[in-house]
């Protein structure tokens, strides 16, 4: 059986289309349903239902998918298992928006300076989605926020950047009177169900607050931005490179320590690419961006 055509059924079932699927892998449609084509045949059994453009994994291949994920991965770690220093092979990051913008970039300068044989494959998302995709092993290490539990024993956590709590302001906003502000102005909520927006949510009910509120966002960047429109205050943690969505916003720091956001990498204590993997975290450590105040833990 055919690794390579395994991981062509699995593009189908992750993007739902052999049209969108044959896009990802570079190949043709017809190239695709030949490849699943086969491996039905091989499989006695049907392992799509199409209705139009769309393909749905069958049942018969929704139990087959976790085996089939194991097997292309672990195909994928062979070159790395070769490799004395096992510093070869994909390593798969998960990682949120505002890590993408601000810590990651600087970190992956010096994961390929260390690993130059190394493949960093970005996968984007929100801390829980992340969480869940490393739980499942579909990724190997996950830059997110601090999650509210405890890890599991099968995992462990780094802490990279403390970011304290700030309220967001229209320019020309009186910085003195925070707390009039909060209840002055429309409030773009930090989603308070994100695992982020926890913080703000608690200094606000610490503080007896119950501002108007306009939404709920957990897209940092697009807050920002609609705080520098006018459109309301909000409260932010101090994220690294916060400024280049802000625009002019006035930036004021919130008293309480404990209300800062923890970002972290988590990945497996056992990882396949434990080499890549303490490589990445040392990148990502030797460039914390440490928030004014904040000290590495």
């Amino acid at each position: 059986m055919e690794i390579r055509y395994l991981k062509s059924l699995i593009a189908v079932v992750d993007s739902g289309s052999i049209a969108e699927a044959a896009r990802n892998e570079h190949l043709t449609a017809a190239a695709i349903g030949q490849r699943v084509q086969v491996l039905e045949r091989e499989l006695g059994f049907a392992l799509l239902s199409r209705s139009g453009h769309s393909a749905q994994p069958t049942r018969a291949c929704t139990l087959l998918l976790p085996r089939a994920r194991r097997l292309v991965r672990e195909a994928a770690l062979l070159q790395g298992d070769a490799s004395v220093d096992g510093l070869r092979g994909t390593l798969r990051i998960g990682a949120v928006s505002t890590v993408l913008t601000g810590l990651l970039p600087r970190a992956l300068r010096a994961f390929s300076q260390a690993a130059p044989e190394a493949k960093a494959q970005i996968i984007p998302g929100t801390s829980r989605e992340l969480f869940r995709l490393l739980q499942a092993g579909e990724i190997d290490a996950a830059l997110i926020v601090e999650p509210p539990f405890a890890l599991p024993r099968t995992m462990r956590a780094v802490h990279l950047r403390k970011e304290p709590l700030v309220l967001l302001a229209p320019p020309g906003a009186d910085a003195s009177r925070p707390a009039a502000l909060l209840c002055e102005l429309p409030y773009i909520r930090y989603d308070p169900n994100a695992w982020g927006g926890r913080h703000a949510a608690a200094w606000l009910a610490d503080q007896g607050i119950a501002p108007a509120v306009l939404c709920d966002l957990d897209a940092l960047e697009a807050i920002a931005m609609l705080v520098a429109d006018g459109m309301g205050v909000s409260l932010v943690p101090q994220w690294m490179g916060i400024e280049r969505f802000a625009g002019e916003c006035l930036s004021i720091p919130m008293p309480g320590a404990a209300y800062a956001r923890q970002m972290v990498m988590v990945s497996a204590v056992d990882a396949d690419c434990a080499q890549m993997v303490s490589v990445l975290e040392a990148a990502l450590v030797g460039d914390r961006g440490l928030a004014p105040g904040a000290s590495p833990r």
